[in-house]
């Protein structure tokens, strides 16, 4: 495949702005920063894991991760879960909830403004939101959008460039780039900081995550199926919250690392379907950075990717309106133009012509 011209790449973008009327965030998401991701997005200072960096680490966080990943090893390793199949489907079920938080609201909804959603839905994805129990939706939008306009740069909150651990967990083990700082201020955010409602969650975040997240999930299991109280913090503060972080974090690891690109090839996100069943349909990475206000983050919709679903049950009530999709012609232009060659349609093509 031939790379893309720049004037072919500006009459892409011209055709996606046209299609979605999408903002100026999101022409800036939809063109790869391509001269910055050819940066380097280490300066010599992370070279291992134990060492060679001269970013400060953040010991408080590293010991609760610790703590939080032994705990959930403890728990999956000496319980009898075969016995205790409520609890089982029970912790699938708060997995489910607290994902749809943070793939359906903090992302898509928040993040990328990529369908719009009435009082009820915004309630519903804030209360998930806070059963997820990660960083204040105000941090996490921030970051969010920071990756997708500085991606595979210094200025990128995960930079995959820096290996997978640092992609994965490592970045919230120490502190920022002070690039990430830096562009982070660049980066629009009177959406979210204009908006009472978040507003209200932001400044009572510590409430509603210890409420949401840990008290009430955990009160469930011993009060309605006299479930033991160890088996009840096991499952719920350790397995499942462990288990949520880092499909999350596989978000940014596994799926700017090992995949296929039939978007665009010239970007790190790839398709990754392993990701995409643990996050909910969030691995198909590619897709998602090549048309990024689309809500279905991926060209298949369903498959694989329940947070669509959900997102469609509520558009069938109403509640979530203006969904934002991709027009087939400019994904087809995109696979034709700027994919690797993997996507099905491509792949027949090069059969027929054998």
């Amino acid at each position: 495949m031939v790379p893309p011209s720049t004037a072919a790449l500006a009459n892409v973008l011209e055709i996606s702005t046209q299609e979605c009327k999408i903002d100026h965030v999101k022409v800036l998401e939809a063109k790869p920063n391509i001269k910055n991701s050819q940066k380097s997005a280490s300066r010599g200072e992370y070279k291992c894991f134990l060492g060679s960096f001269k970013t400060p680490l953040i010991w408080t966080n590293i010991i609760g991760l610790i703590i939080l990943h032994l705990g959930a090893i403890y728990g999956l390793t000496t319980h009898d879960y075969i016995n205790k199949w409520k609890t089982v489907i029970y912790g699938f079920i708060l997995g489910g909830i607290s994902g749809f938080g943070v793939t359906g609201g903090a992302h898509r909804y928040w993040t990328h403004k990529c369908f719009k959603a009435k009082l009820p839905l915004k309630i519903i994805l804030l209360v998930c939101y806070s059963v997820a129990g990660q960083n204040t939706l105000k941090e996490w939008v921030r970051d969010h959008r920071v990756h997708h306009k500085f991606s595979e740069t210094d200025a990128d909150p995960h930079n995959s460039k820096r290996g997978f651990w640092f992609s994965h967990v490592g970045w919230l083990c120490m502190k920022k780039h002070p690039d990430v700082l830096r562009k982070g201020k660049t980066v629009d955010m009177t959406d979210i900081m204009s908006d009472p409602l978040i507003a209200f969650h932001v400044r009572y975040w510590m409430i509603f995550k210890l409420i949401f997240c840990f008290i009430i999930p955990t009160l469930i299991p011993p009060y309605f199926w006299g479930e033991t109280w160890k088996t009840a913090i096991l499952c719920n503060c350790f397995v499942r919250y462990c288990l949520l972080l880092n499909f999350t974090w596989s978000v940014n690891s596994f799926a700017h690392i090992w995949g296929n690109k039939p978007y665009e090839k010239d970007i790190k996100p790839v398709e990754n379907k392993f990701v995409s069943l643990v996050a909910m349909g969030e691995g198909w990475h590619n897709y998602h950075h090549s048309f990024p206000w689309d809500y279905r983050a991926a060209e298949m919709g369903k498959f694989l990717n329940c947070t669509t679903l959900w997102l469609d049950l509520f558009s069938k009530i109403g509640w979530a309106y203006d969904l934002k999709t991709t027009s087939p012609k400019l994904i087809r232009t995109m696979i034709e133009k700027h994919g690797d060659g993997s996507h099905e349609t491509m792949r027949s093509r090069k059969k027929l012509s054998h």
